[in-house]
């Protein structure tokens, strides 16, 4: 018989907060001024920034190094440039995926005169320090685009997914209203929920947009959209 996996909730306005003008910013875990012993990241993932960025505004070129980077872009577009040549533009539901390893600078900014850039952006430490840096993209395939369930981010790069430096996968979620799909969390193994759009429940628990659920147990946890509008998270699913 399956048994359902204890969840823990991280509610959207317990969450960090700066706001500096062209860069509105909320922080699952601690991050630049805000600082919490108790939300140090979760296993390998490490930061979960949910950023908006004002028209024309954006980060200069900056470096980082022994990191596994990518943004999830929600609304608007995001602009990329990096020292391994690579330079996008990424509309709504496209990810890029940077792998700092040995040392990378890159800058990102909104290229619109007119509408805010929205976007997860979300730090994951790598298998080993010193690795060769590589750039990577997913965007929805044919089909995928209202799919329930489709894995975006994968240490192998399976079904198409972008490739990361770590055992995680990272799988995007869109659910109608009252449809709900089963993940089911193996042993040893940890899952993070983020909620981006819509009202959803998992194991009955009820969350709203910016709500996180997380759980180190081992089991299923079955995940419904409970709204009136469609439900859009990303799952990770990591050692």
């Amino acid at each position: 018989m399956k048994t359902n996996a204890t969840l823990s909730v991280r509610r959207s306005d317990e969450r960090g907060h700066a706001d500096h003008g062209w860069l509105n910013s909320r922080f699952s875990f601690s991050f630049g001024d805000y600082y919490d012993p108790a939300q140090m990241g979760f296993r390998s993932l490490r930061v979960i920034n949910d950023d908006r960025v004002a028209p024309g505004g954006g980060f200069p070129t900056h470096g980082h190094r022994d990191m596994e980077i990518f943004s999830y872009v929600l609304e608007g577009e995001l602009a990329h440039q990096d020292s391994m040549g690579n330079s996008r533009v990424l509309r709504p539901g496209q990810i890029q995926l940077m792998s700092a390893g040995s040392g990378v600078s890159h800058s990102e900014f909104n290229p619109s005169a007119t509408e805010t850039a929205h976007f997860l952006q979300i730090w994951v430490l790598p298998r080993q320090r010193g690795l060769d840096p590589r750039y990577t993209e997913w965007t929805p395939g044919a089909g995928q685009e209202h799919e329930a369930k489709v894995l975006v981010i994968s240490a192998d790069g399976r079904d198409g997914s972008a490739t990361i430096a770590q055992d995680v996968d990272v799988w995007r979620v869109k659910l109608q209203p009252g449809t709900e799909i089963t993940h089911h969390a193996q042993e040893g193994r940890g899952v993070w929920f983020h909620l981006v759009r819509g009202n959803a429940a998992l194991n009955g628990i009820g969350i709203n947009p910016g709500d996180a659920i997380s759980s180190d147990d081992a089991g299923d946890i079955v995940i419904r959209a409970t709204g009136q509008q469609p439900v859009e998270a990303l799952l990770f699913d990591l050692l």
